[in-house]
Order: C-alpha cells, then structure tokens, then sequence
C-alpha cells in the first residue's frame, strides 16, 4: 500500500463559548473559547460555566511553572562509568548551553534530570522554548547535546534520542512531579446563589462530589496523578481549534480538581501540571487557527513566552468551565443524560460528556 501524498482537510465542528471573564494577575477581561469537537454538548456545558464564572467576577489564573523536555538513553559497560557520565554532565551545563544556542535563539536549558537502570543513563534535559511548544526544538537541542556527550565519554553508547524518562504523549508521574509544558492552576469563588441559580447546586454538594468521584473514584480506578472528572475533554477541543498537537492531552489532562466550602461561597480550582502549547510553530499557519489566535489575543507583540503563557492559561480556564458544569450536572440524578439526548437527538452518534 502506497502512502497517500495528497493532503485532505479533516472539517472538525468549531464554535465560540463565553464569553469567560478572566480576573488576572496575568490575564484580564472577557475572552471567546474556541472548541473543535463532535461532542456537541461539550459548548453549551462550557459555556454554562464561563457564564457563571464571569457573574462570580472572573477566573484568577497563574503559570507556576514552564519547560518543554526530551530525554536521551546511553549504555555503558559499567555502573561505575555510568555513573562518572552522570556526574559530569551535570557538571557542564555552561558548556552545554553553549551547544544548544547553536541550535535555537529560544531554547535555555533549566535543568537536567538523570535516573540509572543497571548499565542504561537516563538524561532528561528541560528546556524554556520561548513562545513554542517546543517538540522540536528540544528534540534537536538534546540530539546535539547527545553527540557531545558521546564525544566526551567513547565508552558510552547511544540506545535512543528519546528514552521515555521526558515523558511525551504518555501517562507518568514524571511529568507531574518534575514537568514538561506549563504548570497552570486557575480558581474562582461561586457564592451560594449563583450556585443554586445557574447551576441548579449547592456548595456542598459540588464539594462532597469532587471528594467521593474526582478523589476517591480515581483512587479506586488506580488513576495516576489524574482527580479531575473530563479535563480532556476540553483541552482536546480547545487544542484543535488552536492548532496544537493534540496526542498532549494525555498528560496535559492529568491534572486535578480542588473544591472546598469557605463561608457561604464555593471555591473551585483546577491544577494542570502538564499544559503544552504555543502561538507559532507547525499547525499554526491555518487559516481558522490563526483567526482563533487573534480573537484570544494570542497574536501581539509581547515579551517572548508570554503569548503562549496566555494561551495556556486561557486553555486551562476553559477546562475550569467545563468542570464544574459537569460536576454540579452529576450533582442531580438524571440531568447529565437527559441534556445529552436533548442536545444529541439529531446525531446520528451519541457520544459522551465525560465520566
């Protein structure tokens, strides 16, 4: 069978939710959240959400932390050469730096990270990558720097350009823990009546809810750094409307939701450790991608990183609205799947708003 070369567009349903008010530090005002998906009840649940988030007075948002990685595996005849490797890598990075400014204006080595298996040398290198994603440039950063360090220890073998320890498109701790994209947590505090008004719940309910399914069913399921209920769900719309790669929901969806009754008010938060996105790069050059961009504010001059520091946190309030609509639904035996025959009776096939 031959390769197809002709490309074709995949026409994906798209639409605009919101608006949703953002409430700083890093981002303010009301803002339009484009999501791609055949899971048509995903906009108006998300809507729902931002609505009753703008009333409450805006989504507060932060980037914790941000680094793209890609790790490299060696093998050495010995663990006592292995270990010598690993020593002086992490003895050179001023050296290192200097290869990886070869390859990239953007790219800035953080941090290096090694694990020993027997004779094999983990090195996972973290890179800051500007405005980008990063794949690529961190891919190409540590393929120069594996050659280095090939050159500096002829008993070391090279076994693969990426050994598994980066982690990419793959569930692990590793990323949670250490990271890899933008580590994002967005909040907002819901008083009682836009609760009980908007979304047909209560505080407590919302509370006990996210503690006995989010906590405690991901527990019992043996969930890894993941209490959350569908983040993927928006994180994937919201990645195709926006020209991402969109394999990074796996990790970027494990993350976790926090809620907790203060006073009479409910506050609600959700942490993603892993959100990988960028503002320029490869799939960015599309037409609708490039429109959704601009209605984020996405496109204007800024310091570098900063557009796609928005750009996460913009993706990660969306994933906010999505799960609190969803959750305060499951609040009420019976409404999750009568708005989904409501909403999908036309469809010839029902999908799933999440679990």
């Amino acid at each position: 069978m031959r390769w197809q070369t002709t490309e074709q567009i995949a026409t994906i349903p798209m639409r605009l939710v919101g608006p949703l008010r953002f409430a700083g530090p890093d981002v303010t005002g009301e803002i339009m959240l484009p999501l791609a998906t055949f899971e048509t009840p995903l906009w108006p649940s998300t809507h729902r959400g931002a609505r009753v988030c703008a009333e409450a007075g805006g989504v507060r948002a932060v980037v914790i932390d941000e680094r793209m990685t890609r790790s490299v595996l060696f093998e050495a005849d010995s663990v006592i050469e292995a270990q010598e490797a690993v020593i002086n890598v992490q003895q050179h990075r001023e050296a290192m730096q200097t290869i990886i400014a070869e390859t990239s204006q953007y790219a800035r080595l953080i941090d290096i990270h090694t694990q020993v298996v027997g004779t094999l040398v983990f090195v996972r290198f973290e890179f800051n990558t500007g405005d980008a994603a990063g794949h690529n440039m961190a891919t190409l950063a540590a393929d120069r720097l594996l050659e280095w360090v090939l050159l500096r220890f002829p008993h070391l073998r090279y076994v693969s350009i990426s050994g598994n320890y980066c982690t990419d498109k793959k569930a692990s701790a590793v990323n949670g823990i250490l990271g890899r994209g933008k580590y994002v947590v967005a909040e907002v505090t819901i008083s009682r009546q836009l609760c009980e008004k908007m979304l047909r719940t209560t505080p407590e309910k919302i509370v006990q809810l996210n503690i006995k399914k989010n906590l405690i069913g991901n527990i019992v399921a043996g969930s890894l750094r993941t209490a959350n209920a569908h983040f993927a769900n928006m994180l994937l719309g919201f990645y195709l409307a926006t020209g991402q790669d969109a394999a990074n929901i796996i990790e970027g969806s494990q993350g976790m939701t926090y809620a907790e009754v203060r006073g009479d008010e409910l506050y609600f938060s959700v942490t993603l450790p892993n959100v990988i996105v960028g503002t320029v790069g490869s799939g960015k050059t599309f037409d609708f991608v490039r429109e959704n961009m601009r209605i984020l504010g996405c496109l204007e001059p800024r310091e570098t990183g900063e557009n796609a520091r928005r750009l996460a946190i913009i993706a990660t309030g969306a994933v906010l609205c999505g799960e609190l609509s969803l959750l305060a639904a499951q609040t009420n035996p019976g409404e999750l799947i009568k708005t989904h025959l409501k909403l999908e009776r036309n469809q010839p096939a029902p999908g799933g708003l999440g679990g």
